[in-house]
């Protein structure tokens, strides 16, 4: 199981919002390519990060940012925010990111997410943010009449290379993650799923470990590892099945 460190970008900064809300920010560093090099220090494999002025203005606002993210490190980027169109898709590509996390469009345009998996295969992933069940769209901002379930059984056959899955009622408000929700969802697809949201402690990563059956392939963590609730080397012993090492 993959743990993804979080950059969410705000005005060039790294962030951390409570339940999506752009005025409860959190700046932890101020420097997105010392933060990605330094994730990269500690032992990660990934780097999720989400231009959040893009997810609200429906277009990319923090390229310089992402792009100084992807200079300072060889650690393969997963990038969503504001991404809505196949040359979006594709310039980002170009520019060295490794997977593009399609997210308002996937409700809005699902044309256009089953057109980039065939363009770019392995390359598109579809976020899925739920708000008690439903989809959220638009940097959280509306919430639509589509379930997570259903949104994902939409692209079950056309190459998605993973869905991630946030509860927006637990990102960012360390109230531990939502194992149930995100492993039905799981069973539910052939998908591999990545879990967001709420991931507070070891135990949090535990019990989404002892999912991994169900389909859960990874987990992203964004203010546990910035505070220190979540030590890296522990996390990312108990999530490669080392026992012993991260008790």
């Amino acid at each position: 199981m993959i743990l993804f460190p979080a950059i969410d970008l705000k005005d060039g900064a790294c962030v951390r919002l409570v339940r999506g809300e752009m005025d409860d920010a959190t700046v932890f560093n101020t420097d997105p390519a010392d933060q990605a090099r330094r994730f990269a220090r500690q032992g990660f494999e990934w780097i999720h990060v989400v231009d959040l002025n893009g997810a609200f203005a429906g277009k990319p606002v923090n390229q310089a940012a992402v792009q100084s993210i992807l200079a300072a490190t060889d650690l393969p980027v997963q990038l969503g925010g504001g991404i809505r169109n196949l040359p979006q898709i594709e310039a980002w590509l170009q520019q060295g990111v490794a997977r593009v996390v399609l997210g308002t469009v996937a409700v809005k345009d699902p044309s256009l997410v089953r057109d980039a998996c065939k363009a770019f295969p392995g390359q598109i992933a579809v976020g899925i943010d739920a708000r008690d069940g439903y989809v959220a769209v638009e940097g959280w901002a509306e919430t639509s009449t589509v379930t997570a379930p259903d949104l994902a059984a939409k692209f079950e056959d056309c190459g998605v290379a993973a869905i991630v899955y946030t509860d927006i009622d637990r990102d960012g408000a360390m109230g531990g993650a939502n194992v149930e929700a995100t492993a039905d969802l799981a069973r539910a697809v052939t998908t591999p799923v990545i879990a967001s949201g709420g991931v507070s402690s070891l135990d949090d990563l535990r019990a989404l470990k002892a999912q991994e059956g169900a389909g859960i392939a990874g987990v992203i963590s964004g203010r546990a590892l910035y505070d220190g609730r979540i030590d890296p080397a522990a996390a990312l012993s108990l999530l490669a099945g080392r026992t012993g090492e991260a008790a």
